[in-house]
């Protein structure tokens, strides 16, 4: 009788690919709208659940993930929309196997992954997708943004808000003076990720998690729970905290409407902040940073709140009769605004402010599919993502930059150099770029 393949052989065998020194660039040129694009998935699960079944609906090439389990699921999932596509766990070997056959990638792993895998899309000509914080250091932001421009890829982040509505108008509301002149933003970012302690006791690999692949780029180190699949997110070697994952969405605006890319230096601090450890984020951090002049814009202090309004700005929205439960609150000369987490229903307080006010004309491009649509309609020839990384790399330094402030500690004043990548503390110019392992180099 024929042998019957297990579906763990299946994946096993799917995964194999020879290692092979990377090909030279293959930049392709744009697709038909009607014509279907090749994209290959790094990441099948959490966020990046949705991912195969818009390959699908266009030409899946390959899944990559580090799960056999989650890998197992999305060609459950799949059913008839694709034929079982091959399978791996590292996606350098996917590139040297399938780099011909790729127009796009799409991104959505723990954060210390997003820069190794996308700088490799990048530099094979690959247009791409990749999850929010782009990177998991300043540095690796700024080199996806240059790579990109240089080799002429199509690129969009996962901050989904900036492709809305809500963010547009509120930079069209502020830029025409509803508010007068803006000295002062409060976000906070409803979350509060992190710890205090060491590294727990190493355990027992689960079974299907190829943790090797897992660590990629950072240090070797046993496994432990609370690690795959989202408790990565409060430990520094792999995450970026509260800031890195919320930041994203809720300082988009200020970052966009208040101009803060013309900043070439500004200073960042950690006000206050508790727990932390050398392996975990503190927690409850309060973030300020503080811009001079930008053009016509005044002098701006921002601030940042992980888990709670603190009790001057509860009271200020309190008597403006507006509860927020998360987004950014716009302190003005001339009145206040706020927004949602994402930038949704950006409005001048309190209400009857707003109703008086003239709405502004609609001076921005709008956003036609969302940060992964635009990508693909970018490919057969549409207008660029709105996040494409020329925006996304220059927000997610400025979004590290708090990561950095938090990391380095409460009561630590850091100036922070835009142009030349770097700060006025050697604590703080430690963390712009990782220690890679050998081959997952950025």
């Amino acid at each position: 009788m024929a042998h019957k393949s297990s579906r763990r052989d299946f994946l096993k065998r799917s995964a194999l690919a020879t290692t092979t020194a990377f090909s030279a660039p293959m930049v392709l040129s744009a697709r038909a709208p009607n014509e279907k694009l090749g994209i290959a998935v790094i990441g099948c699960g959490g966020q990046g659940g949705g991912n195969p079944g818009i390959a699908a609906s266009e030409r899946l090439v390959a899944l990559v993930d580090v799960d056999e389990k989650i890998i197992a699921n999305t060609i459950k999932g799949l059913g008839d929309k694709a034929k079982a596509p091959p399978v791996f766990f590292d996606y350098r070997k996917m590139f040297d196997k399938h780099a011909r056959d790729i127009d796009a990638v799409l991104i959505a792993t723990p954060d210390h992954h997003h820069a190794p895998a996308a700088i490799r899309a990048i530099r094979l000509g690959k247009s791409l997708f990749c999850e929010k914080p782009l990177t998991w250091c300043i540095y690796e932001a700024r080199t996806l943004a240059t790579e990109a421009k240089k080799y002429k890829v199509h690129t969009s982040m996962g901050n989904q808000g900036h492709a809305g509505e809500g963010y547009r108008r509120l930079c069209e509301y502020i830029w025409a003076g509803a508010i007068g002149d803006v000295t002062e933003t409060h976000s906070m970012l409803s979350r509060n990720f992190g710890g205090k302690g060491g590294r727990p006791k190493g355990e027992k690999v689960p079974d299907g998690l190829h943790w090797d692949e897992w660590l990629g780029p950072a240090s070797e180190r046993d496994y432990h729970g609370g690690l795959h699949q989202f408790g990565w997110r409060n430990w520094s070697e792999f995450g970026t905290g509260v800031m890195g994952d919320m930041g994203c969405h809720v300082l988009d605006g200020v970052f966009w409407a208040l101009k803060l890319a013309e900043a070439k230096k500004f200073t960042v601090e950690c006000v206050s902040q508790t727990g932390g450890s050398s392996e975990m984020f503190a927690q409850y951090n309060h973030l300020r940073w503080q811009f001079g002049p930008r053009g016509a814009m005044p002098a701006l202090t921002v601030n940042t709140y992980d888990a709670d309004w603190p009790k001057d700005i509860k009271a200020l929205l309190y008597d403006l009769k507006d509860r927020q439960d998360g987004g950014t609150v716009y302190v003005g000369t001339k009145g206040v605004m706020v927004t949602d987490t994402y930038g949704g229903n950006p409005r001048l307080l309190p209400k009857d402010k707003h109703d008086k006010f003239p709405p502004p004309a609609k001076t921005i491009p709008r956003s036609k599919h969302g940060v992964k649509g635009d990508l693909l309609a970018a490919c057969k020839g549409g207008e660029e993502p709105s996040s494409s990384f020329d925006y996304a790399g220059p927000f997610t330094e400025f979004v590290l930059t708090g990561v950095m402030a938090s990391r380095v500690g409460a009561g630590k004043r850091i100036t922070w150099d835009v142009e030349k990548m770097s700060a006025d503390l050697p604590e703080a110019n430690a963390l712009v770029k990782r220690n890679y392992r050998k081959g997952w180099e950025v």
